[in-house]
């Protein structure tokens, strides 16, 4: 791991997207809570945020961070849901990963909710839209 022990605590957030692309039949169905398994977007809400907590036992060489807030959110699109989810901590390393992680897994869990209704479905466009804090300072891409 990294040594961070030099490293100046500071409050530091960090937000992640994701989308899953679906029909729009499924769109509906998600944002009706009319699924076979249920209510989708809880049960994606919850494991993003269950994932974010998680990140150092599932990504390698992670520093343990004390998460002091974790957001997962979706937005509607016209054949799929964009999710993000915006991670916060105070401490000496940043919340990327931890933002990532939320956003894949709650991808991963919506998927695994839609499969039996669109076997062709797709995860795509993860990425970091923005992060705050630390000696590199705030940033945000431009696409955002």
């Amino acid at each position: 791991m990294v040594d961070v022990s030099a490293k100046q605590e500071t409050t530091r957030e960090a937000t992640a997207v994701a989308v899953v692309v679906t029909r729009e039949d499924v769109v509906e169905m998600i944002f009706a809570a009319d699924l076979p398994k249920g209510d989708a977007l809880t049960v994606a809400r919850v494991a993003g945020i269950m994932a974010a907590k998680k990140t150092p036992e599932l990504v390698p060489l992670c520093h343990p961070l004390p998460i002091s807030k974790v957001t997962v959110d979706f937005r509607r699109l016209a054949v799929g849901v964009e999710i993000s989810a915006t991670v916060k901590t105070r401490g000496v390393t940043g919340v990327e990963m931890e933002a990532l992680t939320a956003v894949s897994v709650a991808a991963l869990t919506l998927f695994d909710m839609i499969k039996a209704v669109d076997k062709f479905a797709v995860i795509a466009e993860t990425k970091v839209l923005a992060k705050s804090g630390g000696k590199s300072g705030d940033w945000q891409r431009e696409d955002a």
